[in-house]
């Protein structure tokens, strides 16, 4: 018998008492949430530090945006929750049917985490899921321990089993939790380890949310403001070692101002992390000795403008600039995923946009332009989950903008609304008038089927 069998029957017999369907529960739920994170903030941070040398900031966004999703929930759920009256045909309108969308959560959630946020990935989707009246069994990543370590201790504190648990371990793990039949799954990580889970899911019709990756295309115009593009593009590539899913994989850049983006990224770089990146606290390391070798493998000596430094035992890369960078090259073969950017030059927008388009869809996507048209082009042509004009990586933290990917960088969106939307069943209903009769019965010879008909026209 699977070993995880009697922790999803036990969940699984809650859930059919309907005991969290009512919106004490999910508040309930939300609140220890919420204590879960404010009574550990400094246990949190100092895990992810321990982890992978997470700095500051990067320790905090991971507690700030959970709690500000606990809090829109919070202030949301009822309206959430509240049947959703819909226009149905005139016709039947006129006989006294009305047309109701009715909002049910799906069961027992099992949510897959990756280790770049290994708080924020894992507990967001977990709080849409809880908000939504879900049951929830949290798989932290095992190449994060002290964060999952900390999670296995705390979660049982703070949450009924039957509730929330958790599972902690790797690829076995993971593969006796995928063998059960779960009413849901979220999964945040890489595209070959969704496919993965995405083969378990169908062998039960599982449904599922899938936040996955790719190489997200930047494009830097000869009318930007380079100011404001190298800053939010050296904080949007570096931050978390590069280990971002939405962070710019690679820039385009009009020719005519190449050489001058290229200076200013590099003053960029060094204002924020220093001429030795190695000694910055606000620099984190890549997660794996694999990882790092993985990421140094693809830096080319002779492209290099800025940095290029590696140390593969300590999982450390330098931020690195490779110009000028082409198709050819091995970053620019996959998600790189680490601190190591490629930069192009382009002459013509609209040759970008036919490459890229030409290209996996990618998580997100970014341009930076004064030039509306071009925006609205580019916005308009490339297909990619979500992203930012003038600006980079923020749009993953605003609630009202739903999250997540399209094609192979995922499917399915969370976050707000989104967010409880993916994690409830649509239950659309037609409320009839029992008192109006509707003949819609045969036999029909000698009725008006046209006139009939009509009533749902």
């Amino acid at each position: 018998m699977n070993r995880y069998q009697a922790l999803l029957d036990r969940q699984k017999a809650f859930f059919l008492e309907d005991a969290t369907k009512g919106i004490e529960w999910r508040l309930d739920q939300l609140d220890r949430m919420e204590r879960l994170l404010r009574e550990n903030q400094q246990a949190f941070c100092d895990a992810l530090y321990e982890d992978f040398r997470k700095p500051p900031f990067e320790q905090r966004f991971e507690i700030t945006v959970p709690l500000g999703v606990i809090d829109y929930y919070r202030r949301n759920l009822a309206e959430l929750m509240k049947p959703q009256p819909v226009e149905i045909p005139k016709g039947l309108e006129a006989t006294g049917n009305r047309g109701l969308i009715l909002k049910e959560p799906y069961g027992v959630t099992l949510v897959i985490g990756p280790f770049n946020a290994p708080i924020l990935l894992l507990l967001d989707p977990a709080i849409a899921a809880l908000a939504a009246g879900n049951t929830v069994v949290l798989k932290p990543a095992n190449t994060t321990p002290r964060v999952a370590a900390l999670f296995q201790q705390l979660v049982p504190l703070y949450f009924e089993p039957e509730a929330v648990s958790i599972v902690t371990g790797g690829r076995e793990e993971i593969s006796a939790l995928l063998e059960l039949p779960w009413d849901f799954i979220f999964f945040t990580g890489s595209t070959a380890v969704a496919k993965v889970v995405m083969r378990a899911a169908a062998e039960h019709l599982t449904p599922m949310v899938l936040e996955l990756g790719g190489q997200n295309p930047t494009v830097v115009d000869a009318t930007a403001n380079l100011d404001i593009a190298v800053d939010r593009i050296a904080w949007g590539h570096n931050a978390i070692s590069g280990q971002w899913c939405i962070a710019p994989g690679y820039v385009y850049v009009h020719r005519s101002i190449a050489d001058e983006f290229i200076a200013r990224l590099k003053r960029s770089l060094v204002a924020m992390y220093g001429e030795d990146p190695s000694q910055s606290p606000d620099f984190a390391r890549m997660i794996s000795t694999h990882d790092a070798e993985r990421v140094a493998s693809y830096i080319l000596p002779e492209k290099v403008v800025h940095g290029g430094r590696f140390d593969v035992p300590g999982r450390y890369v330098e931020p690195t600039v490779l110009y000028p960078s082409s198709w050819d090259d091995p970053a620019m073969q996959q998600e790189i995923f680490g601190p190591v950017l490629p930069v192009l030059p382009y002459d013509d927008l609209k040759d970008v946009v036919e490459t890229i388009k030409r290209k996996p869809k990618s998580l997100a996507a970014y341009i930076f332009s004064k030039d509306q048209a071009a925006i609205d082009y580019f916005l308009g042509s490339v297909s990619f989950g979500g992203g930012c004009a003038n600006q980079t990586n923020l749009h993953c933290w605003i609630d009202s903008l739903p999250f997540g990917g399209v094609g192979s960088s995922g499917m399915g969106k969370y976050y707000g609304k989104a967010g409880f939307d993916a994690l409830s069943n649509t239950k659309a209903m037609l409320i009839g008038n029992p008192d109006v009769p509707l003949d819609v019965f045969p036999p029909y010879a000698g009725k008006d089927i046209d006139a009939t008909l009509r009533l749902f026209g």
